[in-house]
């Protein structure tokens, strides 16, 4: 579904990604993990046009490198901004029905009410709260609320940067919970996720970035059990993280 090949990626003068090579086939949730400043928000970025890149983006055969981030969407490719980045002064039913402005635009109004139903059913407290603005939200539903917004757009690709930064465990547990009932569901999803021991337990493959290069990558089962990812990223080696479960 997403191919990127040899890809850089700029601000301003400074190297942020230097070529990266990695792909998303349909109906899979790869992870990418790193530390931070490792580069993974700004891929998400690249994929949206955010960001100036030299390299290849593919989506679903056809190059969107270079094209305007609302042309992007129409393609398919919603993104869950890190830090959310609602509208606060406006209700949550305004919050989501600007994620499916193009979808006004042209007239589906039947499947963009099936739409807001779905969401609903992924997150019934938002129904409960559509006429409170975004901003009075608590973080867990502010971030109910981004995911929703996106899903609006009714993407073939979902892109998700830091879904569980600032989060209660608890509420992390369920927005981990929904993004694995939209995989089940068959949403594609490219996951940015700091906890990258979630991340690895409901992805189904992953990349580890580092300084803007990708340096290893595998099936997600595999990395939990890399010595270097562990050591790196979950804190501890594998058989100390496996016995103290």
């Amino acid at each position: 579904m997403l191919k990127i090949r040899n890809l850089h990626a700029y601000y301003g003068s400074v190297l942020a990604l230097s070529g990266v090579t990695c792909h998303v086939r349909e109906g899979e949730v790869v992870a990418l993990i790193g530390a931070n400043g490792a580069g993974k928000s700004t891929l998400l970025n690249s994929i949206c046009g955010l960001v100036r890149t030299q390299g290849e983006v593919k989506f679903l055969g056809k190059n969107i490198r270079g094209l305007a981030p609302e042309d992007i969407v129409a393609l398919g490719i919603s993104q869950v901004p890190e830090g959310r980045q609602l509208f606060a002064p406006m209700t949550v039913a305004e919050n989501l029905e600007l994620g499916a402005y193009l979808r006004f635009r042209r007239g589906s109004k039947k499947d963009i009410a099936e739409d807001l139903e779905h969401v609903y059913s992924l997150f019934p407290r938002l129904k409960e709260r559509l006429a409170q603005k975004a901003g009075t939200l608590s973080g867990g539903e502010q971030q109910m609320l981004a995911i929703a917004r996106a899903l609006m757009a009714r993407p073939k690709l979902l892109l998700l940067d830091e879904p569980s930064l600032g989060l209660a465990p608890i509420v992390v547990e369920d927005i981990l919970a929904t993004l694995a009932r939209l995989r089940d569901e068959g949403m594609t999803v490219l996951l940015v996720e700091q906890n990258a021991r979630a991340a690895l337990k409901i992805a189904d493959r992953a990349y580890v970035l580092e300084t803007g290069r990708i340096i290893l990558s595998g099936a997600a089962e595999d990395l939990l059990q890399d010595r270097q990812v562990t050591r790196a990223y979950l804190g501890r080696d594998y058989k100390e993280f496996t016995e103290g479960r």
